[in-house]
C-alpha cells in the first residue's frame, strides 16, 4: 500500500473525499456498524457531484455534522488493493479538514456512532492509509504556523 500527496490534480480524477475533523478540540472519528475500528469520515464521490459537495455530504452522513467550517488540505492517492479498491490501481481523493460546531442527533449512514477523542486511536479501519493522512495534515498545519 502506498500513499502519495499532491497539491492539485484534474478534478475528474478525484473519486473520494476524506475529512479530518475536530469538535471542541477533540478528534472526531466514526465507528461502522459492522466493525470495532475507528475511521476518518469520508467516502465516494457520486456522479455529477463536486468533490466539496461529496465531502460535505459524507461529513453529515457519517458524523451528523450540521454546522462546520471545511477547507481543503491536499490531494492524496492510494495505490494497492484495499476494501474500496479491488484493482489496486492508483486512486485519488481530496483531503479536507473540518471544524465541527454542532451535530444532528441522528446518523444517516452505516455508522454506529461517532467518538470524540483527545488522542488519535490505535485501532484504525484503514491503518495503512488514515494515520498517514492525519500526519500529512498535522505536518502542513505545523509548516503554516512556522511560516507566519
Amino acid at each position: 500500500m502506498k500513499v502519495n500527496f499532491y497539491e492539485d490534480i484534474a478534478d475528474e480524477w478525484l473519486k473520494f473525499a476524506v475529512i479530518i475533523s475536530r469538535h471542541n478540540g477533540k478528534w472526531v472519528f466514526c465507528q461502522h456498524k459492522e466493525r470495532d475500528t475507528y475511521e476518518v469520515p469520508g467516502g465516494h464521490r457520486e456522479d455529477g457531484e463536486s468533490i466539496l459537495a461529496a465531502a460535505r455530504r459524507e461529513l453529515y452522513e457519517e458524523t451528523g455534522a450540521l454546522e462546520f467550517v471545511i477547507s481543503p488540505v491536499c490531494v492524496y492517492s492510494v495505490t494497492g488493493k484495499n476494501r474500496v479498491n479491488q484493482t489496486g490501481e492508483e486512486t485519488f481523493g481530496m483531503l479536507y479538514f473540518a471544524d465541527i460546531k454542532t451535530f444532528d442527533n441522528i446518523l444517516h449512514s452505516e455508522m454506529k456512532c461517532i467518538h470524540l477523542l483527545d488522542e488519535l486511536p490505535t485501532k484504525w479501519t484503514y491503518p495503512q492509509i488514515q494515520p498517514l493522512l492525519i500526519q500529512e495534515y498535522q505536518s502542513r498545519i505545523k509548516e503554516a504556523k512556522l511560516s507566519h
